[in-house]
Formats: C-alpha cells, structure tokens, sequence
C-alpha cells in the first residue's frame, strides 16, 4: 500500500496561492487586449496630461521631465486605486473556493495583491521602454526610494482593500459607492499637480492623503532637485503600518463569520 505524504501547512498554503494567483492570470487577461490594454491604458492618460502639462511648463515640471512627473503620478494612484478595487471584491469573488478546507481568504488577497504588484512592475518596465524611445531623460537618483514609495502604496492598498473586503461581507452596499469614494483621490493626491503649484497656507488640507505623500517622494527619489518642502515619509510609514496590523487583526476576528454571511 502506497504511503500518502503529508505536507507542511506551509507547503499548502504556498500551492493555495500560487493556484488563486494562476486563477487570476486567466481571469484577468482572457482576451485578445487584456495584457496591452493594462500598459495602453495609463500611457494614453499619461501623455494626454503630458501635453496639457508640457504646453504650460515648456515640458519641464518641477525640475524633472514633464512626461516623467506624470508617470509617477498617474501610476501610483492607478496602482493604489486598482489594487483596493480588486482586493475589496477578493472575499465576495473567491467564496466558492472557501468550500475547500485548505482555501482561507487571506490565501485569495495575497494572491491578488501579488497578481497587481506583478503586472504593476510589467507596465512600469513598459513605459520606461516607451520613454526611452521617445527620447525622454531618464534619470532615478535613487532607485530603491521610488520601490520603496510602490511597495508602501501596495501594502496601503491591499490594507485599506482588506478591511473594505470584510465590511463588503456585512454591508454589501459599500461595494456600489466604492468607486465615487475612490474617484476625488485623483484631484487631491498630485497625480498631475505638484503640492509646490499650491499655497503653502493651504499645505494642511492636502498633506493628510498618504498617498499624495508617496508620488511627491517617488518624483525626489528619482529626480533629487524635487522639492518635497512640507512632506514627511515617516507620516507615510505611520499610516501604512497603523492600516496593515489593523486590517489583520480585523480579518483575525471576523473572518470565520464573514464568509459564512
């Protein structure tokens, strides 16, 4: 008789993961645009905002390449906002998987949230190709600055995708005004302004969005004249740490409860 062996729980959850993660790959890219859609997308945004920009700074913005500040702009709000969109629906959309003992919703969000870093990192090699082409100035003065400013919106938006997956579970409606919360964090977080373009006595009623403190230090880390006069990366930190440990201990308690909803 053949012996049946057995496997860590580690070993389990990785299979777990990297099954939800292949699920989404189909799911996601199951048509002809799929993949070119996800790089199209963002450069169609961004060098429509390039032009308007460009034609009123003279193509330099802030000390750095227009085309360039809104790169980093457009595609950290765009990373933010899509990856809370799908994390928020992650619970709700895996629940038939759950049926299997070995399948847990974290194992379905951190298959996910994986999922858009990746894609996120392809879109970004993309554009940096377009660019070059393009004869654009590329210039990062300090690379691991700029990763350091994607992972921390990462980690800020599959937290706050978390917790919204979970409230998803009780108040289904949430789901429905989730978009009209998301859209105004383009116009407040300097996806294609800069907070130098504003008053320094109206500073406080921006500095607040995290995330307009992230795309301001991503433009410094890559171009070092960038001002980052009324920032603060140790804010940024707080609020991503303070929004990660309370989104898991949120799913640590309700979790159970919530997919039997």
């Amino acid at each position: 008789m053949g012996s049946v062996r057995k496997r860590s729980i580690l070993a389990v959850w990785k299979d777990v993961i990297f099954a939800i993660f292949v699920r989404q790959i189909r799911s996601k890219f199951n048509d002809k645009l799929g993949v070119s859609w996800s790089v199209v997308s963002p450069l169609i945004f961004i060098m429509v905002l390039t032009l308007i920009r460009g034609s009123i700074d003279g193509g330099e913005t802030h000390t750095l390449p227009t085309f360039f500040f809104m790169v980093y702009g457009i595609l950290l709000i765009r990373f933010f906002m899509e990856t809370l969109s799908v994390i928020s629906s992650s619970i709700n959309s895996s629940k038939p998987l759950f049926a299997f003992r070995q399948v847990q919703p974290i194992s379905a969000v951190i298959a996910i949230a994986l999922f858009e870093l990746l894609s996120r990192i392809v879109v970004v090699i993309c554009i940096f190709i377009i660019a070059y082409f393009l004869r654009v100035e590329i210039s990062i003065s300090n690379l691991l600055g700029v990763m350091f400013c994607f992972f921390q919106i990462w980690i800020l938006a599959t937290s706050i995708g978390l917790l919204l997956s979970l409230i998803i579970c009780y108040i289904p409606e949430v789901n429905k005004v989730r978009t009209l919360l998301l859209r105004p964090l383009i116009f407040i977080s300097g996806a294609f302004f800069s907070l130098q373009d504003i008053p320094p006595e109206l500073w406080k009623y921006f500095t607040w969005n995290p995330i307009l403190h992230a795309i301001e230090y991503s433009r410094h880390f890559a171009y070092s004249t960038y001002s980052i006069d009324g920032l603060d990366i140790m804010y940024l930190n707080f609020v991503t740490l303070i929004f990660f440990f309370f989104s898991l201990c949120c799913y640590h308690a309700t979790w159970k409860h919530a997919i039997n909803r």
